[in-house]
Formats: structure tokens, sequence, C-alpha cells
């Protein structure tokens, strides 16, 4: 049955200004929840590496949790960009809890996975609720716009983005860019970048913080704010940036399918995805390559943050290897998102292409986290300014180039499938709303 008229449905600018506070206070809450949870979890791992050997259990437990009280909840970012084309029933409230304790279980056994996912999942879920909820407090008069349900969503999905990286501007566009039915206009925009200011702002208030990343200056650099032969290097390393963020989307996908293809119990897909990520650590002997991958585990070299260290000992094969431990942990079924190990594979081969191409490993590794992210999700504009959001403004031309070029070499795969297939009926305007 389709739901009826909610807050979303009151146009009047009194009405958002009842709305938007209310959503970044209850997803910059559940954020922080969610972060510092994580991070507790992520600790534990590293201080307990037996954990890993429970990582069969923690799958198994996600993978029971979602069959018994999932629901359509267990669709996760299907069911969120399904209700944007078309807005129905909307997202039910369980998808919050359901993700972030799925997340903390991937992460507890290791699972190399991210956190964009559930933080999005739980902007959703809290946005649609607070639409139905409002629907009980609107006048009869008001009738219920699509428009209007489809704004606050997409807001809700921006505020968990921003809140979630730091990055508000970034999760405003984002929200706008992944998924677009129509122009996006003004209000749109506004709507979302306050969204997901005031999560951030919530989320920081609660005294969680960000990784922080080198300022990338063109002093600090011996750069000029636009050397031809540094933009053909960049121009270069584009190329294989998108290729890694096609790579990275096929793989999760391919796994995906050759477990449902093979196995057709379900519940033992995150048992093999496991196995294989067991197996791996212990031929690799390496825990580099497990969960989020910003901070290098105890004795660890390899991460995010590390990448940026010219001196850091990088194994040219490092993105190669945390991209096949993430296709096998989330292409098996574990929760989390795809975005932060997108963030490892990119800038660890932006260290390895910088000391081949001769470049600034700072500024490759920089470029690399932000463009791969931009081939894998067709989302070059948000990847832009979160590179000036997450590095300064100073080598934005660099930035730029690298995630539209990317993008563009990238083609249409994307790290969420469903939107290919989902949008072109909509946008030639013959979609059906039942699939």
């Amino acid at each position: 049955m389709t739901r009826g008229p909610g807050f979303a449905s009151l146009r009047p600018l009194a009405a958002w200004l009842v709305i938007l506070p209310t959503l970044a206070l209850a997803i910059g809450s559940g954020v922080a929840l969610f972060l510092w949870l994580l991070d507790l979890v992520t600790r534990w791992q590293w201080q307990t590496p037996a954990l890993l050997f429970l990582l069969p259990l923690t799958g198994l437990l996600s993978h029971v949790l979602y069959a018994k009280v999932g629901g359509r909840a267990g669709e996760g970012n299907a069911l969120l960009f399904r209700e944007l084309l078309t807005p129905r029933d909307g997202v039910p409230l369980r998808m919050a809890p359901l993700v972030l304790l799925g997340t903390l279980l991937t992460h507890l056994g290791g699972g190399s996975a991210g956190r964009e996912g559930t933080a999005i999942q739980i902007g959703g879920s809290l946005a649609s609720t607070l639409d139905r909820w409002g629907s009980r407090l609107s006048p009869s008069r008001w009738t219920p716009g699509e428009d209007e349900q489809r704004r606050l969503l997409r807001c809700g999905l921006a505020a968990g983005f921003g809140a979630v990286f730091g990055t508000p501007l970034a999760g405003a566009l984002f929200a706008l860019e992944v998924l677009t039915v129509a122009r996006p206009t003004v209000r749109d925009l506004l709507t979302c970048l306050l969204a997901a200011l005031g999560a951030d702002l919530v989320t920081s208030s609660w005294g969680i913080g960000h990784t922080a990343f080198p300022q990338l200056s063109l002093a600090g650099l011996r750069i000029a704010a636009a050397d031809p032969v540094l933009l053909a290097k960049v121009l270069v390393a584009a190329l294989l940036f998108g290729a890694a963020g096609s790579l990275f989307a096929e793989a999760v996908h391919l796994v995906a399918r050759l477990l449902q293809r093979h196995t057709h119990r379900s519940w033992l897909h995150p048992l093999l995805g496991s196995l294989v990520v067991m197996g791996a650590v212990l031929l690799l002997g390496s825990r580099d390559y497990l969960g989020l991958g910003v901070l290098p585990p105890p004795g660890g070299e390899v991460s995010i943050v590390t990448s940026f260290d010219a001196s850091a000992s990088i194994p040219a094969w490092a993105a190669l290897a945390k991209l096949g431990f993430t296709a096998v942990t989330v292409g098996s079924g574990f929760k989390g998102g795809e975005v932060t190990p997108l963030f490892f594979v990119g800038s660890t081969l932006g260290h390895s292409l910088a000391l081949w191409l001769q470049a600034p490993v700072a500024l490759f590794a920089g470029l690399g986290l932000v463009a791969v992210f931009a081939a894998a999700t067709r989302t070059p504009l948000a990847c832009t300014v979160m590179g000036l959001e997450l590095f300064g403004v100073e080598t934005a031309l660099y930035l730029a180039v690298a995630c539209f070029a990317a993008s563009a070499v990238a083609g249409a795969r994307r790290i969420y499938p469903h939107l290919r297939r989902a949008a072109a009926p909509v946008l030639h305007g013959a979609h059906d709303p039942h699939h």
C-alpha cells in the first residue's frame, strides 16, 4: 500500500525549519554512536588477533539476524535508491539498528568492509521514519508530493555520508549526484547541504573526530598550480584509477554471482567468504588488509594514512590485495560499505604510481583516494569536493582532472549496479514501480 503524506509533504518553509534540525540531530547522533562503537570493535580486533577465527560465526550471526527480522531492510542500499526513484512505502526504521549491528559483527571478525553503506542506511532509515511519523500530524489539506518525499530521503543520505566522513559538502553533492532522476534544484542542494552540515556538527559535538589527512599545499609539494608535465602524469594515473574502480565494482558483484550460482544455501555464503579471507591472511602473513584500513594494525605498515608517506613500505600489489579482500567480504554477504576500502585501493595505488612516475607521493595518494571512489560510483563532482575538504583547495585542478578522467574511464560500471538498471527506465518515462 502506498503511504500517505508525511512531513515531507509540508511544503511551507516552516515545516523544513522543524524537519532539518530534527533530522540532523537524529542522524548525527546515530552516526556518532556507530563510529564510537566501530572504533571500539576495531581496537578489540587489533588487540585480539584470534578474533579472526570468529569471522565465520559473525557472518552467520549477521545472516540469521537479517533472515529472521530484516524483512525489506535486508535489501539495503537497493531499497534506498528504489525509494528515491519512486517513493512508496518508505524505508523501515529497523534498517538503522540492523545495519549498525551487522557492520560491527563484520569488523569484529576482521572482515574487509567500509562504513559509508552503514551511514547512508542509517540516514535514509531515520529520514523515512521521520516522514512517516509526520504523516500523523499533517493536515489533510496538504497533498503528498513525491518530490518532497524524495528530497527528504536525499537529505538523510547526505547527512549520513557527510557525518561519517566529516565532509558535509561532498555528502550533499553525493546524495544528488549518485542518482539523478531529474535536474537537481537549488532547494534540493540547500536542504541536502543543511542536513549534512547539521549532522556533521552533531557528530563532532559528541566528541567524535575524523582522520586528519595531510594538507596538500603547492609550496609543500613544490609544484605549480598547473604544471603541464605533472598534469600529463595525473592523466596517466587517472586511467589506472578508473580501471581500478571499475575492477573493484566488477569483483564485488562477481563474487556474489558465483556464490549465488554455485551455492543455493545463502547461509553458506558468509561462511565460504570468511574461509577465503582467513586463508588469505595466513598466506600473506599480514593483517594489513583486514577491517577499514585507515590506520595499520599493530605491527603493520600498509594503510590509507601511511600511503601518503613516501618512505612507507607499500607493496606494489597492496591495492589489488585490498580489492580482493573486500570483494570476498562484501560479495559474500557481510555488512558494511565499499567506500573506505576504495580509499585504501586508491591511496596505495597512487603511492605506487607516484614512485613509478616520479611524482609527489602525497599528492598521488590523495588523488587516488578520491578518484577510485569517483570511478566506482560515477560521482566525480562529489569526489572532487571531498578532496578539497580533506586535503585543501590548492590542488583543486589536479583533483578535478583525476576524478573526472577516472570516472570517464570507468564507464557504466559502479558499485551500485541497481542504479544503472533502475535509472534508465525512469529517465525514459517507463519505470515500473513494482520492480
